[in-house]
């Protein structure tokens, strides 16, 4: 590990001395940057300097949105209805093999593809530019068990303004895996690698439970009629969820409503497992870098910039693919543009990949595959105290 070190004098003589951790690529999960800055060796000009361009890059976009841009959104939501029907239509004669595995199948893309690259994105507002009252960031009402409302706090603002900052960032782990050497270990960490199937299996459940912040109102941080309120709501949603997949569509199928809630359950698993897949990759992997809090206060735009492009990871998929993760194969220009359509970031990536070459910044990507192996190897590898772990991930158990 390589340990880059600044001192700054202040006014009163007094010597202030900073350092920012740097790691190679395929060393990751050690510690936080503390300061993006020393850590990207840009002086506070070159930093303003990447946050305009970087400014430069959204406004050319936002300029030339427009009706192909429109059109991409309403197509995809007719595509994504139609598979939808298409599923449960099939799903009524459910009793029949390949009906059951047709009907899945469409289910789970029905179903990838409304939380992914459509109810995320719009609830970004990144289509909020149309001044469409049906596809509206604070109209939109997801196929989740997580209210709109409830997502937009914890995700487009908890998780997007502090992504990766250790003890602001509540998918840094999801409270319950730990991700860095940053985080205390404790004995429940001996289970790390086990928690990460339940996680998967039910992970829009999980998203639920964890951003109720019950161990904040333990603590007393938190008041309880606020969790009781927000209980209520979320026991509201996904009561519909639930009985629309495992009541209402599989009472349709009359004689063949077994075999529908196993294709509803089977749809469901898949569709958590792979949102879990994605979205630990763009945030896990080795080079997705850990922050800690200490300089928020007085963080600029461009630092704001650097923190977002530090702190992801991208891999590249085709158009079906970029479809089906949600376009967040874009990890990175995602975080640095939330609310740009997804459509447009193929192009934007371009741009940013060309100005982290300028700067010397490093971009991170790699395949879903690899980047997913790299993140299950932090996450074992953190399930053991840190006296037992190198100084890398190659000399973890040395």
């Amino acid at each position: 590990m390589q340990i880059d070190l600044t001192a700054d004098w202040s006014v009163d003589g007094t010597v202030r001395i900073t350092f920012a951790r740097s790691t190679a690529i395929g060393r990751g999960a050690l510690m936080a940057i503390t300061d993006v800055a020393a850590y990207t060796h840009l002086t506070s000009e070159d930093v303003r300097e990447f946050g305009d361009r970087l400014d430069e890059i959204k406004r050319s976009v936002e300029h030339d949105l427009g009706e192909r841009d429109a059109r991409y959104i309403r197509n995809l939501i007719r595509i994504q209805r139609t598979f939808e029907v298409g599923a449960r239509l099939v799903l009524l004669d459910s009793g029949r093999k390949s009906s059951w595995w047709l009907g899945t199948g469409l289910l789970f893309l029905s179903k990838v593809i409304e939380n992914m690259e459509i109810g995320h994105n719009v609830l970004h507002g990144q289509w909020d530019w149309m001044n469409d009252p049906e596809i509206h960031s604070s109209a939109w009402e997801w196929d989740h068990p997580m209210p709109a409302a409830h997502w937009k706090k914890a995700h487009n603002y908890q998780h997007h303004v502090f992504a990766n900052v250790i003890g602001m960032d509540p998918d840094e782990g999801y409270g319950l895996l730990r991700v860095t050497r940053d985080r205390r270990w404790r004995p429940y960490h001996l289970g790390n690698a086990v928690y990460v199937v339940p996680i998967s299996m039910l992970y829009e459940f999980g998203m639920c439970i964890y951003h109720l912040e019950i161990p904040k109102v333990v603590a007393g941080r938190k008041d309880s009629q606020e969790l009781r309120g927000a209980g209520v709501e979320i026991l509201r949603k996904a009561s519909r969820q639930l009985f629309k997949d495992y009541v209402a569509f599989p009472a349709l199928s009359t004689r063949n409503w077994k075999s529908t809630i196993r294709a509803n359950l089977a749809a469901n698993v898949a569709k958590n497992s792979w949102e879990q897949i994605v979205t630990f990759c763009g945030h896990f992997p080795d080079g997705a870098e850990k922050f800690t809090r200490r300089d928020l206060a007085t963080e600029t735009r461009g630092e704001w910039y650097l923190r977002q492009f530090l702190g992801s990871a991208n891999f590249p998929s085709g158009p079906v693919g970029r479809i089906l993760t949600g376009s967040l194969g874009y990890q990175i220009e995602h975080h640095l543009f939330p609310d740009v359509p997804s459509n447009r970031l193929p192009d934007v990536a371009r741009q940013v990949r060309d100005l982290a070459e300028q700067y010397g910044l490093p971009y991170t990507s790699r395949s879903i595959v690899v980047q997913y192996l790299l993140t299950l190897r932090t996450i074992v590898m953190l399930s053991l105290p840190d006296r037992f772990l190198g100084l890398d991930a190659e000399s973890a158990t040395g």
